[in-house]
């Protein structure tokens, strides 16, 4: 096995963070307290999304005048980017810092680097991307699609965050552009939060963990039954076509999101 392939773990204290750089440099493993929070499977754990987030819509997008077609992962729409499903190289690694990377290629029409780094603290991690061009500029997207697990064998999580607003979801699943009042759950949608994403997960009498970011977007999900997923990114669902943000060759793509946590 090359270092390229080897999962990598920090740690702090009773925190223990996996890395699988093979299978798309996801989080495969998060243990606080001897718990695991994320939802275990290859799918599953935490991985990035890049270099778009959620959606594109028909698997189709704009760059000037060239029209691009990518795969039709969810059809009729490409989903979550190429990231997830390819293997990333290792960069650094030192008990509580790690940092990893791939080229983008094929489907992705542009030439450019994707860097990923992860931080441990005491009680939190902190995880970063980068997206550079090789060359002409481009529109790109990254974020993260964590599965917190519902259950950690006491009550079940509760979501609890402040949107400014909730993205309209059409009957295709893509944002129709209209702006609308936070909703109740279930939900499989984005909100906007210009101050910056702050999102609580709680399980009663056991954890509490808030993601934040900078970034003003994120995506909850919690149609499903095993876990619930807390989406910061770096524009919307579709927004390689709505909201496009350049990478150009003097200014890179950069996202951040922190996850801290308190044991109740």
């Amino acid at each position: 096995m090359s270092s390229s392939e080897k999962d990598v773990r920090l740690s702090v204290g009773d925190t223990e963070v996996t890395v699988n750089p093979a299978n798309g440099c996801r989080i495969s493993s998060l243990r606080i307290g001897g718990n695991e929070l994320l939802r275990q499977g290859e799918r599953y754990g935490c991985f990035p999304m890049v270099p778009w987030c959620g959606r594109t819509g028909d698997g189709q997008f704009r760059n000037g005048g060239v029209l691009h077609q990518l795969p039709l992962t969810a059809p009729p729409h490409a989903i979550h980017g190429t990231g997830r499903d390819t293997a990333w190289h290792t960069a650094l690694e030192s008990g509580t810092q790690a940092s990893f990377y791939y080229d983008l290629a094929d489907p992705w029409p542009y030439p450019g680097r994707v860097t990923q780094t992860f931080e441990l603290a005491e009680e939190s991690l902190t995880l970063a991307f980068g997206v550079e061009t090789y060359g002409d500029s481009f529109p790109a997207q990254a974020g993260w699609h964590p599965w917190f697990r519902r259950n950690l064998g006491g009550e079940d999580v509760r979501v609890a965050f402040d949107a400014a607003w909730q993205e309209e979801r059409g009957e295709d699943h893509l944002p129709t552009g209209r702006r609308i009042p936070p909703q109740d759950g279930p939900w499989d949608d984005c909100f906007g939060m210009p101050d910056g994403v702050e999102v609580t997960l709680t399980w009663p009498g056991q954890l509490e963990l808030t993601v934040k970011s900078r970034s003003e977007w994120v995506v909850v999900y919690d149609e499903q039954t095993e876990a619930v997923c807390v989406e910061p990114q770096s524009g919307p669902p579709n927004g390689l076509n709505t909201d496009p943000r350049y990478v150009t060759p003097i200014e890179p793509l950069e996202i951040a999101t922190t996850w801290s946590w308190r044991t109740l």
